[in-house]
């Protein structure tokens, strides 16, 4: 048990500042002002569907996708690498206002003319939680543990371990949604800029371990 809490961990400790559900509190209050209680309650409840089932499907066929497209491990961690660092680098100085993100755009004007327009998909599920930098994140590391990777733990805990971690994770952004508001009045705009800068910096560190891990993978095949 001691060693299935461990992988837990170290799972919300790698998709945590990934994910980052304080940034989709922003994004939630500034898409369903116009909305109901109740359809915010639907929506806050879909998106963490949602994100649970992003993350499931990514893990089990993300395998699959490298074996389709030739893609090895260590190409995979690079590039990871590189889009971890590059969200770690946007949230760190963060160019564009949430309310400029592409996705936010279309939404806002499909809001416009009908309120009750699902957003928990897009973009509060994807791109706002289970991003591309979660996507590779899951990816690269269901990779590593499919081949060995230097996991030594049970084979029930590789088998609910990921699906309790993708779970807690969806929980979270479910409550941090549901409590949007409260977390808003309690930390307001300058508290989730702080946590995003946090996260930030945690990704670009993690960002450019995987691209070390990916290069060191290269430098042993080539030898």
């Amino acid at each position: 048990m001691i060693e299935f809490f461990e992988i837990i961990g170290i799972g919300l400790v790698t998709l945590l500042p990934l994910a980052n559900p304080l940034t989709a509190v922003a994004l939630f209050l500034s898409l369903t002002e116009e909305m109901s209680k109740e359809t915010r309650k639907q929506q806050a409840f879909m998106a963490g569907v949602y994100v649970f089932l992003i993350m499931i499907v990514t893990w089990y066929a993300g395998q699959i996708v490298m074996n389709t497209f030739g893609i090895s491990v260590p190409g995979l961690r690079i590039a990871g690498g590189l889009i971890v660092c590059f969200i770690g680098f946007q949230m760190l100085f963060p160019v564009k206002k949430l309310h400029e993100v592409p996705e936010v755009h279309s939404v806002t004007a499909e809001l416009q003319k009908e309120p009750d327009t699902n957003i928990s998909f897009v973009p509060l599920a994807m791109p706002g939680t289970a991003g591309p930098g979660t996507i590779a994140m899951i990816i690269s590391n269901a990779s590593a543990v499919n081949q060995g990777g230097g996991v030594h733990v049970s084979q029930w805990v590789l088998i609910v371990a990921p699906i309790v971690v993708f779970l807690i994770i969806s929980l979270l952004l479910w409550v941090s949604l549901r409590s949007s508001t409260v977390i808003m009045n309690f930390i307001g705009n300058s508290g989730v800029q702080a946590i995003s800068r946090l996260m930030g910096f945690l990704l670009v560190c993690m960002g450019v371990q995987f691209i070390i891990n990916g290069s060191l993978d290269v430098a042993i095949g080539i030898h």
